[in-house]
């Protein structure tokens, strides 16, 4: 679980809820046809633009923006020096062991490509293409949710037309007025929440994930390569260093 999208997620919805309850009532604040409108015209809209497939695995793909977090890759260096140090004395067979433990598919997928016996240029085109099939899966996923981020307060803007419409055709009847007048508010409140506190942050997490896989995969391709071509396990380590961020590198220099 990330727990940053979690705190994130909760704290801005508390903060809300917070203010209103703080303010009045909270019931004031939900109104049926406007979550009618904002959100489910919105789900409608971004479902016309997009694949019935793309908007299904949009779910999906967000889904790993609150779960599943990636290896950081100090602690895919350290695997990999224990693995090359295991090629080294025993061959690439001995990978065999570790193929089970794997709980990362693609460096699963490139461990058995190992023990396999497969070449180099091989196992350098099957994951790359690995690599781009995650990215496009990553970038559909992310325009999904950035559409559901723009279309969201332009319903919110519908909504309110709709409701100033009805709020000017009632004005001889005052009980209709504040009904109206509340469709008219609240749905601009509606997709304004919808396109901030939900849309844009899980369409910016996805892109960072993205960034983040990518480089993973970068490092644990590098770290195939080199164990194929029979590298000195101790070399490896500096060699991954680049993917590390300065602080972590020096951390791991003095260790």
């Amino acid at each position: 679980m990330d727990i940053a999208t979690l705190i994130g997620l909760i704290g801005a919805i508390g903060t809300i809820v917070m203010a209103i309850v703080i303010g009045g009532s909270a019931g004031m604040f939900i109104n049926v046809p406007s979550i009618i409108i904002v959100f489910g015209g919105t789900l409608m809209v971004t479902m016309m633009r997009s694949s019935m497939s793309d908007f299904i695995g949009a779910v999906g793909v967000a889904g790993r923006s609150f779960g599943n977090p990636l290896e950081k890759p100090e602690t895919l260096i350290e695997k990999f020096v224990e693995y090359a140090e295991l090629v080294r004395k025993d061959g690439m067979i001995a990978l065999e062991a570790k193929v089970s433990e794997e709980k990362n598919e693609y460096l699963k997928r490139g461990l058995e490509m190992l023990v396999d016996g497969k070449d180099k240029a091989y196992v350098q085109t099957q994951l790359s293409k690995d690599t781009e099939i995650m990215v496009i899966r990553h970038e559909r996923g992310a325009d999904v949710w950035s559409s559901i981020g723009d279309f969201g307060p332009a319903m919110g803007m519908i909504g309110t037309l709709v409701g100033l419409v009805q709020m000017l055709a009632n004005m001889s009847d005052p009980k209709s007025i504040g009904p109206a007048m509340a469709v008219a508010l609240l749905t601009t409140l509606y997709g304004a929440f919808l396109a901030n506190i939900i849309a844009f942050p899980i369409q910016q997490k996805l892109k960072q994930r993205m960034v983040d896989e990518t480089l993973n995969n970068e490092l644990i391709l590098t770290a195939l390569n080199f164990m194929q071509d029979g590298g000195n396990p101790r070399v490896l380590s500096d060699k991954l260093s680049i993917y590390l961020d300065p602080a972590t590198r020096a951390k791991m220099a003095n260790a």
